[in-house]
């Protein structure tokens, strides 16, 4: 089978298309022919860095992908030949908290990618995709929409009348945009492109706020909040905007971290002072994937694929990533 394959250092341009023997199956395994595969920032940094992160190479990159199951183990009981699947990040976190195993079972990083045309999975490690979503949609499901999922949903518990702040439009953010219209709450979301704002909008923000115009832009949302700030952030920048983050909070309020986009330094004292509640956010489980499934099919939701890119030029998708311009997801399809 065909698969790329993250060698060593170089980047994204070393990146190396290579032919590899389909994976063997297990009793309790299935075997996934897989339709497409999203990107996360995560897979970006992790082909860039591999060595920072200690991974044994070479690694198939990428933990989000959807397809359909064209092998079953002899033990496997719930899945059959056919069954549309999208594998969970984290392939041992099943329910319940996260635990050291658990966190040693992500995809694309301590586990093979799914950047491949076969994947071989527990059958306890995939989740079935809903009926309205077309393969390149499912693939978007694993990581962001988990991750919006979990923050403001599972965490959070947001409900009709909270305010959230989302920090840019890329996938994390946008799937948050669309959760946060599903509970009938209302968002504040930023960006240096007033064109991306005005898309925003049109998909049902209530604020926008063009951090680069306004580079203290925790002033404007508290403007925008009648000095009280907002009930939710999803912190999607990390160091270099959590102080900013803290500070647009309403007083007992919840940042939720998820990114490492922009660098800096972190003072906790705005933390304590305002009694904010800071929640670290890495996808979630099993059980919370099934549970966002059935609310993204009861409301017929549609993840936002910004643009797809064939197999033989995934490259091009990953130097779309680092070029932030993106509005939702970028997603390489392995049909022909």
């Amino acid at each position: 089978m065909k698969a790329y394959e993250i060698c060593g250092p170089g980047g994204v341009d070393a990146l190396a298309l290579s032919e590899r023997p389909e994976p063997a199956l297990g009793p309790g395994q299935i075997k996934v022919r897989v339709h497409a595969s999203s990107i996360n920032y995560r897979d970006l940094v992790t082909i860039e860095d591999p060595l920072a992160r200690k991974l044994a190479l070479p690694l198939i990159p990428n933990s989000d992908s959807a397809g359909e199951v064209v092998e079953v183990g002899s033990e496997v009981t719930r899945l059959k030949v056919g069954d549309r699947v999208m594998p969970s990040f984290f392939q041992r976190w099943i329910s319940g908290e996260i635990t050291p195993d658990g966190m040693t079972s992500a995809l694309g990083g301590s586990l093979e990618g799914v950047l491949c045309e076969y994947s071989v999975f527990d059958e306890t490690g995939v989740v079935q995709i809903p009926e309205h979503l077309s393969y390149v949609e499912a693939a978007t499901l694993p990581c962001a929409g988990l991750t919006a999922w979990h923050a403001l949903v599972t965490c959070g518990q947001i409900k009709a009348g909270d305010t959230v702040l989302l920090l840019g439009t890329g996938g994390v953010s946008i799937f948050a945009l669309q959760f946060c219209n599903l509970h009938g709450a209302r968002v504040i979301i930023t960006s240096s492109s007033d064109e991306k704002l005005s898309r925003a909008k049109e998909m049902g923000a209530w604020g926008t706020i063009n951090y680069g115009d306004h580079p203290d832009w925790q002033k404007e949302v508290h403007a925008l909040t009648n000095n009280i700030g907002v009930d939710h952030v999803v912190e999607v920048g990390g160091a270099g905007t959590l102080e900013r983050s803290i500070e647009s909070t309403r007083i007992g309020g919840n940042i939720y971290l998820i990114g490492i986009l922009a660098q800096g330094e972190i003072n906790p004292t705005a933390l304590m002072r305002r009694s904010s509640h800071l929640h670290g956010i890495y996808v979630g489980s099993r059980t919370m994937f099934e549970d966002m499934n059935r609310a993204i099919e009861i409301a017929a939701l549609k993840p936002l694929v910004d643009q797809t890119y064939n197999f033989s030029d995934a490259r091009f998708a990953y130097h779309s990533m680092r070029a932030k311009n993106h509005f939702g997801k970028l997603v390489i399809t392995l049909d022909d």
